[in-house]
């Protein structure tokens, strides 16, 4: 009787586990999928986060696919000249970190 209830918590715990992981996101994806949204490596200047917004300033403004971006997840974008303040959260930080990968 007890090896019943053993395994049933261990099943419970696989399929909470499985929840869990399936609900993270992909950063490293959604980084790459940014930086293309964005117009590609060679269309950003310099970018930095900001408490949930993530910052860029770009060569090129028309080359932005607000639209994509929007998909991805951002809760708001605002464009000032060359820069773009996309809201994203707090993936902020973990996406500037994983682009910052791709950069070098």
């Amino acid at each position: 009787m007890v090896w019943q209830y053993i395994i049933i918590i261990l099943v419970l715990i696989l399929i909470a586990f499985a929840i869990v992981r399936s609900k993270n996101k992909d950063f490293k994806l959604d980084a790459n999928k940014l930086v293309q949204y964005l117009g590609g490596k060679a269309n950003i200047i310099n970018y930095e986060v900001n408490n949930s917004r993530f910052v860029v300033n770009l060569h090129n403004i028309s080359l932005v696919n607000k639209e994509a971006i929007q998909k991805m997840g951002a809760q708001g974008i605002v464009e000032i000249d060359n820069q773009l303040k996309i809201i994203l959260g707090e993936e902020a930080k973990q996406l500037k970190k994983y682009i910052d990968d791709l950069k070098d």
